[in-house]
Parts: C-alpha cells; sequence; structure tokens
C-alpha cells in the first residue's frame, strides 16, 4: 500500500461519515451544561417603583396667534409687544412649564414670527411648537 495510488475499487463514497457530526454536537452538549448554570446568575438591579395613582399635572397648552398685520393674540385675547414678555415669564414659571403653540399667518413677515420666538427662548419656555393646516 503505497501514498497517493488508487486503490482496487474507483466506487464513490455514498454515505455520510457521521462521527465527527457526534463528536462536535458532544463537545457542544458539554459546553452547554457547563456554561448554562454559571449564566443563571442575576444581576442585583435597584428598580424604580411606580404607583398606580394617575398623574392630574398635565400641562396646560398656550396658543400664541401671529396675524397678518403683525398683533399678537394670547389664547385668542390681544396682547401688545410690551405685555408678551410678561406672560412668556409668568407661563414658564408654572411647574409643569406649558408648551407653547405658534400660529404665524402665511401673510405675516416672518420677522414677527421670529420676535414671538426668542421672546419664548428668552423667557425660558422649552416646548415651542407650530401650528400649521395641512394641504388640501
Amino acid at each position: 500500500m503505497a501514498f497517493g495510488t488508487q486503490d482496487d475499487t474507483d466506487e464513490v463514497m455514498n454515505e455520510i461519515n457521521m462521527t465527527p457530526f457526534v463528536d462536535v454536537m458532544l463537545v457542544l452538549l458539554i459546553i452547554f451544561i457547563i456554561t448554562v448554570p454559571v449564566m443563571k446568575h442575576a444581576v442585583n438591579v435597584d428598580l424604580p417603583r411606580a404607583s398606580s395613582q394617575r398623574e392630574d399635572a398635565k400641562p396646560e397648552t398656550v396658543r400664541l396667534s401671529v396675524q397678518a398685520d403683525g398683533t399678537y393674540y394670547w389664547n385668542d385675547a390681544q396682547v401688545t409687544d410690551e405685555a408678551l414678555p410678561g406672560l412668556l415669564r409668568a407661563e414658564a414659571a408654572k411647574n409643569p412649564q406649558p408648551d407653547l403653540h405658534i400660529r404665524g399667518d402665511k401673510a405675516v413677515r416672518y420677522e414677527r414670527v421670529a420676535q414671538a420666538m426668542a421672546a419664548a427662548q428668552q423667557a425660558g419656555l422649552r416646548k415651542i411648537g407650530f401650528i400649521t393646516e395641512p394641504k388640501p
């Protein structure tokens, strides 16, 4: 029997050798048997407590409208440019802080809307949104 020579039979082997497959499966089984008890140790976490009571402190929404001529309306009541920062500071001091929704007319100059946004930011309001109408 010499190396590199062909056997007497040139038949193709039709069966899969299962021995390496069984060896690999036994090794994996042993690894899982060893590692599963290690994985069962839980990490201690201090979880927060939850209460079942409803939270009634829902922040209100303040509507600031800017008309086409540049006048401001605070919840449907007209306000002057001098009174607006005082109203914004009063709302910013509330806890929880209300949402400010700015509605600008499409014909108003952007400068008037930007002045309202700057006044809200200087007053300390953090939640400012814009109200738009969807396209028909």
